[in-house]
């Protein structure tokens, strides 16, 4: 994995996230994953217990803030 610091804008678009992310190898991947997770039990130790939770039915839609 290749730790850059960039200040462009045009590299936080999900496709650029999307990109950057298929450029991974499959270990980098798995090791992003452990991160990821490691991070949501850290500030939420619970969330693997909330067993009743419900699907959503139908499409989610994601929205995001329109640049001006």
């Amino acid at each position: 994995m290749i730790e850059t610091i960039s200040h462009d804008l045009q590299e936080e678009t999900p496709e650029a996230k999307a990109r950057w992310f298929q450029s991974l190898s499959l270990g980098e991947r798995i090791e992003m994953l452990c991160l990821f997770t490691d991070l949501v039990l850290e500030n939420n130790p619970l969330i693997a217990e909330q067993k009743n939770d419900q699907p959503a039915a139908g499409r989610v839609r994601v929205l995001s803030k329109a640049r001006s």
